[in-house]
C-alpha cells in the first residue's frame, strides 16, 4: 500500500446518510446526517462539498466502500449507483460491507450486536454481530423478519442498536469487506422475505 491510501466511504441504505474520507486509517472528513428521503439530492452534493473542502479528485481516491445494504430501496440504489460509476469511469478498487455491519460497528460494548433497520409490516433487517477486539465479527447470518421473533431466538445477552455513526476503522479490522471484481456484476443485497412471511401472503 502507497504511503497515502485514500479511501471514500458511502452508505445510504438507512435513513442516516453516511459519507466519509479517509486517508489510510485515519478520518479526513464525513458527513452523517438523518435525510428526509432526499439522499438522492444530499448524495454527489455532499461528496463534492467533502472532495472540495479537502482539495481533493475523485483521481486521488484509492479505494471506494460501499454499503450495500439491507436497507430502503431507493436510498440503498442510489449509493450503489453512485459507487459503481466512480469505481468504473476512475479504475477505482470498490469494496462493500453490510449496511447491517455499519450500524453494529457503532456499539462498543461486549454485548451481543442486533443492528437492526426497520423493513415495515412488522419486519426488520436483521443480523447478529460481535466485538472481539478491535474487530467486528458476523455471529448469525443477516435476515429479514420479524424483530421480536429473532430477539427471542438469541441465548446471549444482547443490544438492539438501529443508528450509529459507523466506525470504520474497526470495519477495516475486522474480514467483513469484499472486494468487487466484476463492477458491473455489483447489486444491492435487498434481502429476500422469509418463507413464513411468503406463506402468510
Amino acid at each position: 500500500m502507497k504511503k497515502s491510501y485514500k479511501r471514500l466511504v458511502i452508505d445510504s441504505a438507512t435513513k442516516y446518510l453516511y459519507i466519509a474520507l479517509f486517508d489510510g486509517n485515519n478520518e479526513i472528513a464525513k458527513f452523517y446526517e438523518a435525510g428526509n428521503n432526499d439522499h438522492s439530492v444530499k448524495l454527489m452534493t455532499e461528496i463534492k462539498r467533502l472532495f472540495d473542502n479537502n482539495n481533493l479528485k475523485m483521481d486521488n481516491i484509492d479505494e471506494i466502500i460501499i454499503g450495500i445494504g439491507p436497507g430502503s430501496y431507493t436510498g440503498l440504489r442510489i449509493g450503489v449507483v453512485i459507487a459503481k460509476m466512480f469505481g468504473w469511469n476512475n479504475n477505482i478498487l470498490v469494496k462493500t460491507i453490510s449496511s447491517l455491519a455499519l450500524i453494529a460497528s457503532s456499539y462498543s460494548g461486549e454485548k451481543l450486536i442486533i443492528p437492526e433497520i426497520d423493513a415495515r409490516r412488522g419486519n426488520s433487517f436483521l443480523g447478529a454481530y460481535i466485538n472481539k477486539g478491535k474487530r467486528l465479527e458476523l455471529v448469525k447470518e443477516e435476515e429479514l423478519t420479524n424483530l421480536e421473533d429473532y430477539k427471542n431466538s438469541m441465548e446471549l445477552e444482547y443490544e438492539v442498536v438501529s443508528n450509529g455513526e459507523p466506525n470504520i476503522v474497526k470495519i477495516l479490522e475486522s474480514d467483513l469487506l469484499i472486494s468487487v471484481n466484476d463492477i458491473h456484476g455489483l447489486n444491492p443485497n435487498y434481502l429476500r422475505i422469509t418463507e413464513a412471511e411468503r406463506n402468510l401472503k
